[in-house]
């Protein structure tokens, strides 16, 4: 009987409705977007602050500091900060949605599965419900991996932005700045 009470409680810890958090780490995790100017020249840029979980439930949040935008110009940083995403008024942009915690638990190292997730972005002040489909990999008993296995694209008139991109365009002196950017994301977990 005693050893029935062991496994049963063993088996307990096991249960993902026991699981601890899963925080994001900043240092391992990559945010990407892509911009095209004048129809033909596409630039990857990326956000280097993020912070994000996974709950024991499944409840996956990610918040996007938009000051840190890296663009790898000075001056474009500072234009997109200030007439883009106007991060005096709108620092963060964030993403929530539930992934399923039943086929994480399953993982062995090594292994992989994915899933459609949808996820209620929240940018500029508005949110929106976007569906992406995921690749998750336990990497090791203490690192998972969560990667978008195609873009998100976001379209700058469904966030209030397109004003920000016109104005972008003038004081680059370009003839367009696409108002679609794709997203793509590679989110390193640890427990």
């Amino acid at each position: 009987m005693k050893v029935l009470s062991r496994l049963a409680l063993f088996l307990a810890f096991l249960s993902p409705n026991v699981w601890a958090q899963w925080d994001l780490s900043n240092e391992e995790s990559q945010l990407n977007f892509v911009t095209v100017k004048s129809l033909k020249i596409g630039e990857v840029h990326r956000f280097e602050q993020l912070t994000g979980s996974i709950s024991d439930t499944g409840q996956v949040n990610l918040s996007i500091n938009l000051d840190s935008v890296e663009t790898n110009i000075g001056i474009r940083n500072d234009r997109i900060k200030k007439e883009l995403f106007e991060t005096d008024s709108f620092l963060q942009a964030t993403a929530s949605g539930f992934i399923d915690v039943n086929k994480l638990g399953r993982l062995d190292v090594g292994d992989t599965y994915t899933e459609s997730v949808q996820l209620t972005l929240s940018f500029h002040g508005i949110a929106h419900k976007v569906i992406n489909d995921v690749r998750v990999t336990k990497l090791n008993s203490n690192k998972l991996l969560v990667t978008s296995l195609m873009p998100i694209v976001i379209n700058a008139s469904n966030y209030g932005l397109t004003a920000g991109v016109e104005k972008l365009r003038a004081l680059a002196g370009l003839p367009s700045i696409s108002d679609a950017v794709p997203v793509t994301f590679s989110l390193i977990f640890n427990p």
